[in-house]
């Protein structure tokens, strides 16, 4: 009984950790795409992390490859945060978005920890494998 009541207190430890990381990764995430939403791209340029900065150098830079290689991202419809997940030590966010199209995509955002909060480091667009709008 003690063995259940420990491990049970562990789980509900773990998941109050992850629930809690969850929220402020999720929240920047839904600000960029506020921004994108609002064409304001210097400000989803400031969620965006130092490697990020980096590849693309300038706004105009990062606004071009959003709008070219991420419209589902700059024009949405709706957001939905699915699960966050440790792969390969790296914090990844699956992110379901539906397009002003209706058509819905899923997206990894993989997050780090920067003096500035949480920052976007990468997104990977997932192979299409039967969504629904």
């Amino acid at each position: 009984m003690r063995l259940n009541l420990a491990v049970l207190g562990l789980s509900l430890a773990l998941a109050t950790g992850a629930v809690a990381q969850d929220a402020p990764i999720q929240d920047t995430i839904r600000k960029q795409l506020d921004a994108f939403a609002a064409d304001d791209f210097a400000a989803a340029w400031t969620y965006a992390s130092p490697t990020i900065h980096g590849i693309f150098g300038t706004v105009p830079n990062f606004e071009a490859m959003v709008k070219q290689g991420y419209p589902m991202v700059w024009q949405h419809r709706a957001v939905q945060m699915l699960e966050l997940r440790t792969v390969a030590g790296n914090l990844w966010q699956r992110v379901m978005i539906t397009d002003t199209a209706g058509r819905t995509h899923l997206l990894d955002y993989m997050m780090v920890e920067t003096p500035n909060g949480w920052q976007i480091n990468a997104v990977q667009l997932l192979p299409a494998q039967g969504l629904g709008a």
